[in-house]
């Protein structure tokens, strides 16, 4: 494998799968086999998940709600998709532990860095929910942090597209993908990527981005072991 520590993002969204709200069990299922296999192989592997697909914390904000308010709710709704997905990972063989950065003991455990990183040295998934327990940070900006807390050697965003693009590739079908390209690219190219706040935590600590498909099959191994799919992000193309 390329990388020995590994920090996976999932958009709420993802889980989804062709539903317009919710969660689809085969897509969770499906997430964790590929997981499994990968920390069959002696990866470390920790997971960040958004919560987009039961509540967004910007709509609520565009809604009329409290801005704060509305992103604690957002918090909250990871917590669920956190919960959901260590049932699939735990069916499919992987003991995995969760942990909220805001306290809920009858359900996980609170966040804390030394033990996280113990867990990870035990073979245990940790999938880390309720955001950063901070409004106003997207899960993307949660994804940074814990990356760069727990040493983590890549962030994976896995997502519903095969890379970064120039442009919106639904939208329009000349767009360009990117096989590699940098922070500042990244950041003075306004790319829809990850928030901003995101990228310049990983281009400050050095952590690369990797971008790929979560939907085709295997792929998250296939960016453990290094294979060249998606886009890279790093400081030097």
């Amino acid at each position: 494998m390329a990388y020995a520590r590994v920090l996976l993002k999932l958009s709420g969204e993802a889980l989804m799968g062709d539903q317009s709200y919710g969660i689809d069990p085969a897509i969770v299922q499906s997430i964790a086999e590929d997981v499994a296999k990968v920390v069959a192989k002696g990866t470390q592997l920790a997971i960040v998940v958004g919560g987009g697909n039961i509540f967004r914390g910007l709509k609520g904000s565009a809604a009329g709600m409290d801005r704060a308010t509305a992103d604690y709710v957002g918090m909250l709704a990871t917590v669920m998709n956190a919960i959901t997905l260590q049932d699939g990972l735990e069916r499919a063989g992987v003991p995995t532990r969760v942990q909220t950065a805001i306290e809920m003991q009858e359900v996980a455990e609170p966040y804390i860095r030394r033990r996280a990183i113990r867990h990870l040295e035990k073979g245990r998934v940790v999938v880390f929910g309720g955001g950063c327990g901070n409004p106003f940070f997207t899960t993307d900006t949660t994804a940074s942090l814990r990356a760069a807390e727990i040493n983590a050697d890549v962030v994976f965003k896995a997502t519903k597209v095969d890379g970064v693009y120039d442009r919106d590739p639904k939208r329009f079908p000349d767009a360009t993908r990117y096989d590699s390209l940098t922070f500042q690219q990244v950041l003075s190219g306004e790319l829809a990527v990850m928030d901003s706040t995101a990228i310049a935590l990983c281009k400050d600590n050095n952590i690369p981005i990797v971008v790929f498909d979560l939907f085709e099959p295997g792929n998250i191994g296939k960016a453990v072991a290094g294979e060249a799919i998606g886009s890279r992000i790093s400081n030097a193309t």
